[in-house]
């Protein structure tokens, strides 16, 4: 392992494992704000990672695609919800899976942030603010993939459970039976290459315009 590829590990670790904890934790405590204390009785309100991590898709997966150079891309383990626990079921089905990807879009803002306070320091640590710089790029990056990949209409990610409770009841039932080959459509559509030019242009044009507010 060179020593950039070291920098970047360490500068990776606590945005990928925040941007994941913070999405989940998002879920649940939605849920329980709306009905469902599931995520809450198993100790899943908790920004402990540990918690939320999937031995494959948070450590081996990540880490496999970084020595690589292949991107970004990863997921923890789902916080439990008991839809049926939800008051008004369908709105707040679709709230619930909102609420992961709203998190990581303010992961996004306040990783934003740190980049541009780490450019306008003028302290002379230049080790530091590089530093800080590099794990706002990665924080950055790790929350817009996980913001827009969880948007998209798949069940079971985020952005199916939207499409399905806003469907009506037999339409919504016969789109829920994609949700069984739902990973192994987002597993094609990454290994065959489709997945990144679907989630690069949403992601590019909130990055643009997080950084022009910012003005970096």
């Amino acid at each position: 392992m060179n020593e950039n590829f070291i920098q970047l590990l360490v500068a990776s670790v606590i945005p990928v494992l925040f941007a994941i904890t913070v999405h989940e934790v998002a879920h649940g405590w939605v849920a329980k704000k709306l009905g469902d204390p599931t995520a809450m009785m198993l100790g899943r309100l908790t920004l402990n990672p540990i918690k939320h991590i999937d031995p494959i898709g948070t450590i081996v997966v990540p880490l496999v695609l970084l020595m690589l150079g292949g991107g970004m891309f990863g997921w923890a383990k789902p916080v439990p919800i008991t839809w049926e626990n939800l008051r008004h079921p369908r709105r707040d089905t679709a709230l619930v899976a909102l609420a992961g990807p709203v998190a990581n879009l303010l992961m996004a803002i306040f990783w934003v942030s740190i980049m541009a306070i780490s450019v306008r320091m003028g302290t002379g640590l230049d080790n530091v603010d590089l530093f800080l710089y590099r794990m706002g790029e990665v924080g950055v990056l790790i929350n817009l993939v996980l913001m827009v990949l969880n948007l998209l209409p798949i069940p079971p990610l985020d952005g199916g459970r939207v499409v399905a409770s806003s469907l009506p009841g037999p339409l919504a039932w016969k789109y829920s039976k994609i949700e069984p080959y739902g990973l192994i459509i987002v597993l094609l559509l990454f290994a065959t290459g489709y997945l990144w030019p679907i989630i690069q242009v949403p992601m590019a044009s909130i990055q643009t315009l997080l950084f022009s507010i910012s003005g970096l």
